[in-house]
């Protein structure tokens, strides 16, 4: 009896599933809106049949009885004529989400709006199941929500940094639902807005970005003031303070068990302007004392603060008068707590709430420079830290501590002059009075070249040597190099003697030269300071010299000439005001570009250097390695070669040569470069135009299928014989749907006959064949996903010329098709559907195999049966 009833379950959710059809849905419960805000209602329907783009109807009642047609999806003329007007100006729309979901949505909410709105859906399903509209019911509240700032906002709030502000801002609500209000204090700075601190609906506080800290700390706070007042505290204003600070509440209600605004109101509350701390720091400037004394500054503040600042004073020393913060120098330091930090020769002393003297004792010559006073005020926070609201940097005092400098002359004499290049330059520094500066005082000599110049232009000095006052030797960027090979040589002959030497002078080391004599004056402390500069006057090293003329010629033997001889051109060089000049040639052609408007192309083929080594440049005819020859003929005259001129040989041809001179032995020097006028190679022919485009059968396969692409070409003008053209193929792709990729080659077949085919990283493969004399075949075997992309090739015609000789054409190009490769769904699920039919049959198989033989063997019994004997019955008489 109790076996049937999971039967009849079974039956029941078997009928629920097939019973069950399309389901329209409408949020559930009711929407609460307020007069004047947006509505919006979703609809979507599931589980159903026909198109998967559905339409939809809405229609409206007040009491929820009868409905008025108000929008629809499909249908121009449903709607009534009570709502076609507002339809018209766009408050009432739909709006479209999915295929199978709308919105209506109705702008500036009224009360007549109040109502049930039910959607529905035309029946697009075989059998009719499921319900077909869903309603839902919109409740429109006054507005109820009043928000103003506490008193009203006036112009601006004034404020300097660190000092506390608050901002009140009063809000209530008459609603007759239960509802919640949330406040949100926003500023308003230039075009951004910043959000600091918002009180939400569920009673939590949060602070805006880049506000955690500060309300973490309680500098910045939200507190409620009685039942409808909230202030927002600030304990000390900062520079971003200053903007726009609105209040911004919303009102919230409960629906479907989350809260959703129905209202938000804004209101100005101040407009708060941070304005700068007036603070001036100044100290007496060009301050003169003597060796040995003492050096008073006296620092005086002006500010507006009358508050609780406290001022930070700080002394800072520098030998330019540039640096206003130099942090390294610091003399002493008067912190907010009146502690005072320096080094015991100087102290900082408060005179008054507004004066600060610095006093050096026992002055020296290292004490000359520029001072600074640095002064910056701090305002005291809640949690016992310090701000630093404003900060001012002295002018920079000069001081100058006066003392006895030595007296002494120095002269510059050239005792050697070269009147060539190569000679020999000597030039002796002599200080004079050296005896009376006493042993304290040292003197360091450094070396300095002007460069002559014509005009009045300033020539900056530069610095050749230094010899230090202990005799080391310091190298300029100039010299580094010429005194390491031992051309420049820097020498203390005597005491008061210093001697530079060029051992070969050239005419870069023209020039004026001049010697600068430093004194140093040993301190207490056993360091140096430079106590004075003397300059010598300086020497002009010059001497008459003619600028260098290169001259180059070149000539055609044999002007004329046809495709396919030799061309030969010579170039003959003279010089002069050139020493012992030998020559390096190059040979460079000029070729026009295909766009009349860019400059003609410039090819390097051929040069032969100083030593006669001769180097291929651009020479990239591989069929003409050896097609051209640059010798030298005599010292000053170089022939050029080219043998088998092709058309493609057209151009300006020049000789460039340079001039070289010998320098100290096995080295040489650039003397002069010049380029010959040009000779032209130009042929004048009449020959047919070739043309070339692709065209394929197959151009969308699927994969594993052939792809065949003809490249055709086409002769205009004049007629020519098969036999006296040929071309050179290549075929090329670009992997993308665009040409925005580099082309890849992918075969090549020369006019010769010869394949070339690059090598490729999946299955496919190419061949490249010649159908006719003007029709070639590429063919993609076994074709992959890989090989879909743009086609094309580019076509390199030879004529043979009259002469016998074959002239290669300019290359020319075919316009790209495009190739796809589909995939054959088929064969694709083929292989996995054999594969799991045959293991489904095997696991059978074995199944069965295992049942049988557990049947055979594990539940096998022996059943003993009770013998019967069969004995007959004995008569009685025989008993």
């Amino acid at each position: 009896m109790g076996r049937p009833a999971p039967t009849l379950l079974l039956l029941a959710l078997l009928s629920l599933a097939l019973c069950q059809g399309r389901v329209v849905r409408v949020p559930t419960g009711s929407l609460v809106r307020v007069v004047g805000t947006k509505l919006v209602i979703p609809c979507n329907v599931s589980d159903y049949d026909g198109p998967s783009e559905q339409n939809f109807d809405w229609s409206f009642s007040s009491l929820g009885s009868s409905f008025v047609e108000l929008a629809s999806t499909w249908e121009v003329g449903f709607p009534a004529q009570l709502y076609r007007e507002r339809l018209q100006r766009g408050e009432i729309l739909l709006r479209r989400t999915a295929n199978d979901a709308v919105e209506l949505l109705i702008k500036n909410i009224q009360p007549s709006d109040q109502g049930h709105y039910k959607c529905s859906t035309p029946s697009t399903d075989a059998t009719v199941q499921g319900n077909y509209e869903d309603t839902v019911q919109v409740k429109v509240l006054a507005d109820a929500l009043h928000v103003s700032a506490s008193p009203p906002s006036s112009l601006g709030l004034g404020l300097h940094l660190g000092e506390p502000f608050e901002l009140h801002c009063m809000a209530a609500t008459a609603s007759a639902l239960h509802t919640h209000l949330a406040l949100l204090w926003e500023l308003q700075r230039s075009a951004s807005r910043h959000s600091v601190l918002t009180l939400t609906h569920e009673g939590r506080l949060r602070p805006g970005p880049g506000y955690e800290q500060r309300s973490h700390s309680g500098d910045v706070r939200l507190d409620t003031v009685g039942s409808d007042g909230y202030r927002l505290a600030v304990s000390r204003a900062l520079a971003t303070d200053q903007g726009t600070y609105r209040c911004i509440v919303s009102e919230w209600i409960e629906e479907q068990g989350s809260w959703q605004e129905i209202q938000e109101k804004a209101v100005d509350v101040a407009a708060v302007v941070i304005q700068p701390t007036v603070l001036r720091a100044a100290v007496g400037r060009n301050v003169s004392v003597a060796e040995g004394k003492e050096l008073d500054l006296t620092c005086n503040i002006t500010t507006d603060r009358a508050d609780d600042v406290q001022p930070e004073v700080t002394w800072y020393f520098s030998r330019t008068p540039d640096s206003l913060e130099p942090g390294p120098h610091v003399l002493a330091r008067l912190d907010r707590d009146s502690l005072m930090h320096s080094s015991p020769h100087v102290a900082l002393s408060h005179m008054d709430a507004r004066s600060y003297h610095l006093l050096v004792r026992d002055v020296s010559k290292e004490n000359s420079g520029y001072y600074f006073c640095h002064v910056a005020l701090l305002t005291p926070e809640h949690n016992r830290s310090w701000h630093k609201v404003a900060e001012a940097t002295s002018a920079p005092a000069a001081v100058d501590v006066t003392w006895l400098e030595p007296d002494y002359q120095v002269y510059l004499n050239a005792s050697k002059v070269p009147e060539f290049s190569d000679d020999l330059t000597e030039l002796e520094c002599q200080v004079v009075d050296m005896k009376s500066m006493g042993a304290s005082v040292r003197v360091m000599v450094s070396w300095y070249y002007r460069m002559n110049r014509r005009n009045d232009d300033v020539v900056t000095s530069e610095l050749l040597a230094v010899m230090d006052r202990d005799w080391t030797l310091k190298y300029g960027e100039r010299s580094k190099q010429r005194a390491q090979d031992g051309d420049f040589i820097f020498s203390k002959e005597h005491t008061d003697t210093f001697s530079f030497r060029i051992q070969r002078t050239t005419e870069e080391d023209r020039g004026s030269y001049y010697c600068v004599a430093s004194a140093w004056t040993k301190q207490r402390n056993d360091s140096w300071v430079k106590s004075k500069d003397v300059f010598s006057k300086p020497v002009n090293i010059f001497w008459a010299s003619e600028d260098s003329v290169l001259v180059v010629k070149a000539r055609q033997p044999k002007p004329f000439f046809a495709a396919g001889n030799t061309f030969e051109m010579t170039c003959k060089v003279s010089s002069k005001n050139i020493k012992s000049p030998r020559y390096s040639v190059l040979i460079m052609a000029e070729k026009p570009v295909g766009d009349l408007s860019s400059p003609n192309e410039t090819k390097y083929i051929i040069s032969l250097d100083q030593d006669s080594v001769v180097r291929l440049e651009n020479w990239t005819d591989a069929s003409r390695v050896d097609g051209v020859v640059l010798e030298k003929v005599q010292e000053d005259e170089f022939r050029y070669r080219m043998y088998q001129t092709q058309v493609s040989d057209a151009g300006l041809y020049r000789c460039m040569v340079t001039a070289w001179s010998p320098v100290r032995g096995s080295l040489w020097r650039e003397a002069a470069t010049s380029l010959s006028n040009p000779i032209e190679i130009d042929f004048q022919t009449s020959g047919p135009v070739f043309n070339v485009s692709v065209y394929s059968d197959t151009p969308s396969v699927i994969r594993g299928n052939l792809i065949k692409l003809f490249c055709i070409v086409t002769v205009e003008g004049a007629a020519l014989d098969p036999d006296d053209m040929a071309f050179d193929v290549s075929w090329f792709v670009v992997h993308s749907f665009g040409l925005d990729k580099a082309p890849v080659l992918l075969s090549s077949l020369d006019r010769k006959g010869i394949v070339n085919t690059a090598r490729r990283d999946w299955k496919s493969n190419l061949s490249l064949e010649r159908m006719s004399v003007l029709e070639f075949l590429l063919q993609v075997h076994n074709s992959e996903d890989q090989d879909f992309g743009n086609y094309y090739c580019s076509v390199t015609p030879w004529v043979k010329s009259p002469t016998g000789s074959w002239q290669k054409e300019a290359e020319i190009y075919s316009k790209p098709i495009f190739v796809t490769v589909k995939m054959d769904v088929l064969n694709a699920f083929k292989y996995p559907l054999l594969i799991g039919v045959g293991l489904s049959t095997v696991v059978g198989l074995l199944s069965c195999l295992i049942g049988y033989c557990s049947s055979h063997l594990c539940c096998k019994k022996d059943v003993q049966e009770t013998r019967r004997e069969r004995r007959r019955l004995m008569s009685m008489e025989m008993d």
